[in-house]
């Protein structure tokens, strides 16, 4: 086994007791490969954010939904968000209990709340319509609701959830009518929640956000608990030493903001964070197969199967993702130079990498796409009829053990009548 590009996975001995020439030899190619010890570390790091005692980490299943993942992330004291009536199923099939799990919805049907409230979870509604719906199917219910800060940031503009251009949350200027419609059905409000956008790497517009919530949060006395959101970004660009989030500084910073807020608002609340990438995106590493090499018009492409239905990210959003290059030869690679990383769908946009400087490929050489733990999976679809991949997990001993099945051909009709 020849590591030509590796220093990260090496650096962790990402792949334990095995190699990547192995693993897809085993499972196939395209094939996720989680490690365990990442994620608990993830976990930990979180639940150290702030001393406050009252302080919860839910994660967030959109970012990898793998039930085999939501154990580990309950069995390390985690709970757990919702964002749809399927997320809900297999939450409960992870074994989370229904007040251990935060429904937050976005223009549902009175179906899908009707499931929600019928499963007993927490639920939060994001407009004063649906909070209207809510109180029409359960009157006398508790609710909590999304507030949109007037505050945004994220990667991209299109994961960007908070200000003035985004479909989430319930505007701050109607508070007012959200009182009233409390009132006219007897709604209990018991707590206020936010996300504000998706992978910050600086904290100054998530503190200003979590002011506003709780200047909001004055105006009711008797909340349980507020929901800062999430966003928490990783270093998705670690080959070129990309500075990691400060958690230290944030997590100070949150503590002195909540610590100053409860004296004045005179009894504990919980407080809750949403950091659903940063629990999984650097624990997965894609592996797949170079399967041609071409010249085109001075352009060489490195040709995968790795397509955009195995990894939306960079083509949804034009996302970096670093690349390991693995050889089950011991040929070296000669000199370094600039490719593009394609995938195998028919789509001009199928490209993973553009105008990257690696060490030479080779057809059958196995690359590793870096952080590909969050939105990857959960994104993916059989788009040209292609077959999802397998997941396998690297347990604490280092042992690979299948934790999704690769699809057959059989999955893609299965639902035709």
């Amino acid at each position: 086994m020849n590591y030509i590009h590796a220093l990260i996975s090496r650096k962790l001995n990402f792949y334990g007791n095995t190699n990547p020439v192995e693993l897809t030899g085993k499972y196939g190619s395209p094939l996720y490969v989680y490690n365990e010890s990442v994620i608990r570390s993830k976990c930990s790091e979180l639940k150290g954010l702030t001393d406050y005692p009252d302080f919860v980490v839910n994660y967030s299943p959109k970012a990898n939904s793998n039930v085999e993942i939501l154990k580990i992330v309950k069995d390390e004291g985690l709970l757990v968000d919702a964002v749809s009536s399927g997320e809900i199923f297999t939450d409960l099939m992870a074994g989370y209990s229904p007040e251990d799990i935060f429904y937050v919805c976005n223009n549902v049907t009175a179906e899908e709340l009707s499931y929600a409230i019928d499963a007993r979870v927490k639920i939060s509604v994001d407009s004063i319509s649906q909070l209207e719906l809510f109180g029409k199917l359960n009157p006398g219910g508790e609710v909590s609701i999304r507030i949109n800060p007037g505050v945004g940031t994220g990667h991209h503009k299109k994961v960007v959830t908070g200000g003035q251009s985004t479909k989430f949350g319930i505007d701050i200027k109607l508070i007012e009518d959200v009182k009233r419609i409390l009132n006219r059905y007897n709604l209990t409000l018991s707590g206020l929640n936010q996300h504000i956008g998706s992978l910050f790497m600086d904290s100054g517009a998530y503190l200003k956000s979590a002011e506003i919530i709780l200047d909001i949060a004055r105006q009711f006395n008797n909340l349980k608990f507020i929901d800062f959101g999430g966003g928490f970004g990783i270093p998705y660009n670690k080959q070129n030493n990309e500075s990691r989030l400060d958690l230290k500084t944030l997590g100070e910073k949150l503590t002195q903001i909540i610590n100053n807020w409860i004296k004045e608002y005179g009894r504990q609340v919980t407080f809750i964070i949403e950091p659903g990438r940063y629990i999984v995106a650097e624990s997965a590493v894609l592996l797949g197969s170079v399967t041609a090499i071409k010249l085109n018009y001075n352009i060489k492409y490195i040709g995968t199967d790795i397509g955009f239905n195995v990894l939306p990210r960079p083509m949804i959003y034009d996302s970096h993702h670093d690349i390991e290059i693995y050889r089950e030869s011991d040929v070296q690679s000669a000199k370094s130079e600039s490719v593009w990383i394609v995938g195998n769908m028919c789509e001009t946009g199928d490209i993973i990498a553009k105008d990257r400087t690696l060490p030479e490929i080779f057809e059958n050489d196995i690359i590793g796409i870096l952080d590909s733990g969050a939105y990857a999976y959960s994104m993916s679809s059989n788009y040209n009829n292609r077959l999802r991949p397998a997941e396998v997990l690297i347990d604490i001993n280092g042992n690979d053990r299948l934790i999704r099945k690769k699809e057959t051909f059989e999955d893609l009709v299965d639902n035709f009548t």
